[in-house]
């Protein structure tokens, strides 16, 4: 017997307090009693190019960059901003994700996962909206990156990200710790520089932990875009050690040198070369190929690797 589907049957003769049956009380309910805010997608995407160098022989340093759209109206006219809009009555988050991408950037057939969702009474001008943050690493040469109608311009910037200041405060049961960082996101072609604060704070009090992020400023970066780009990097940062979502940057093919260089900037630290190559093996995350790279770092050609589907993080 299919309990779920009799259970339904069920619910269909049951009555409430007024005598009215489901069906009765869907067909008089007044939409009106509340009051509906409106509901956005945004769509982070990261990427990684190799920085411009004049020194043919040196293996190229990495940056992370991200997908922005310069918004063609108001609100934040002229600012930068993540792909994204309004959900349709009639479409999924998912698919107003992918169809907000496509119209905005051209961009399409990339893995969204969902983010977080924001929600801050005054985080559009307009009215109140709530927004579902979606993201994605990508490699930027599978896309064909081109402004939509919605948008003026799509482009890739690098980001970076300082910490300018960390405190921690006790109190009488815990304590409070927070963390201001900076955004700087820059686009070297466009002669675009555009910069964000938010402040990160995690409140203990005995073992109960509260997290906010602040907007504190932002110069050229709409909305409350910011917050979304640090948690993209913050998300991205507590995955690399347990998915295997780094290796969506790469080619199908890299050195160690390549995946290591990748590990810094999302972590944000150097990282000791033979400790790496060392780790990476021993969890069986690469496997070791037969060929080797084609550019002369001044060295002998390094060895190339690839994922290995079959690693897992738990073994």
């Amino acid at each position: 017997m299919d309990w779920t589907k009799t259970n339904l049957e069920e619910l269909k003769f049951k009555v409430n307090s007024k005598g009215q049956t489901e069906e009765v009380f869907i067909a008089a309910y007044d939409q009106s009693k509340f009051e509906k805010p409106s509901l956005t997608i945004d769509a982070l995407l990261f990427t990684v190019f190799d920085e411009e160098g004049d020194n043919d022989l040196k293996v190229p340093e990495k940056e992370l960059k991200v997908l922005l759209v310069k918004r063609k109206d108001h609100p934040f006219i002229g600012q930068w901003a993540l792909p994204g809009g309004f959900v349709g009555m009639n479409e999924s988050l998912d698919e107003a994700a992918r169809r907000e991408l496509k119209e905005e950037t051209n961009v399409e057939g990339v893995y969204l996962e969902q983010l977080y969702s924001w929600g801050e009474v005054n985080r559009d001008p307009r009215m109140r909206v709530l927004t579902v943050s979606y993201m994605a690493l990508i490699n930027r040469l599978k896309l064909n990156l081109q402004a939509g109608d919605d948008a003026e311009d799509a482009q890739w910037f690098s980001v970076r990200r300082t910490v300018l200041e960390t405190t921690k405060e006790k109190t009488d049961n815990g304590y409070i710790k927070a963390k201001l960082i900076e955004l700087t996101l820059t686009n070297k072609r466009l002669s675009e520089k555009i910069s964000a604060k938010v402040k990160e704070e995690i409140n203990l009090e005995g073992a109960v932990s509260q997290f906010r992020m602040e907007l504190i400023d932002r110069k050229g970066l709409a909305f409350d875009h910011a917050r979304i780009i640090n948690c993209g990097l913050d998300r991205i940062a507590n995955k690399i050690e347990y998915t295997p979502i780094i290796f969506n940057l790469l080619p199908e093919q890299f050195t160690l040198s390549e995946l290591q260089k990748l590990y810094e900037i999302i972590l944000n630290k150097q990282i000791l070369p033979a400790n790496f190559r060392r780790e990476m093996i021993k969890q069986g995350k690469v496997i070791e190929t037969n060929s080797f790279q084609l550019r002369n770092a001044g060295h002998r050609r390094a060895k190339l690797y690839r994922y290995n589907p079959e690693w897992d993080a738990e073994s």
